[in-house]
């Protein structure tokens, strides 16, 4: 799987959000300072994510953003899908033409690892990334996220 910064920001840039959100909108100016991440770069990662109605604009003096839905209703894979990020192991983007346009003899290997990734990170929600942080302080480095009876994942955001 190729998860590239796109999918990382979006779900760091989320996550900071689900954070900060309250009852006045959160700048992207805001998000970008504490984030380290490009303006420009959020204002693409935004407009995605508000066109597949995860976030909500609000325009003018004081406006910014908003979670759409509860935090426990966006799941990690929903805002990777979102920003246009494939969760995609196969070197064929699943078309199944690997090797001289039939599937290579590992191509059911990776098509059941992209099935695992999707499930595992449709599993975790913003709120439980959320919670998961609020749990470690900011300077004890990467998140991990545990699934039920599974050994535990770190996500680095």
């Amino acid at each position: 799987m190729r998860l590239t910064t796109k999918g990382r920001f979006a779900v760091t840039a989320m996550a900071d959000l689900a954070m900060c959100s309250g009852d006045s909108p959160v700048t992207m100016a805001a998000i970008s300072e504490r984030q380290k991440i490009s303006l420009s770069y959020l204002e693409q990662l935004f407009g995605r994510l508000r066109r597949r109605k995860i976030v909500k604009s609000v325009r003018g003096p004081g406006g910014g953003y908003h979670l759409a839905r509860p935090a426990d209703k966006i799941t990690i894979a929903e805002i990777i899908v979102a920003v246009d990020e494939p969760l995609d192991a196969t070197g064929c983007g699943g078309k199944g033409n690997c090797f001289d346009d039939r599937q290579c003899l590992t191509h059911e290997l990776w098509v059941g690892l992209n099935e695992h990734i999707y499930d595992y990170l449709s599993s975790i929600t913003l709120q439980q990334l959320v919670d998961s942080q609020a749990r470690t302080s900011p300077a004890s480095g990467p998140i991990k996220v545990n699934k039920k009876s599974a050994t535990p994942i770190v996500i680095t955001v």
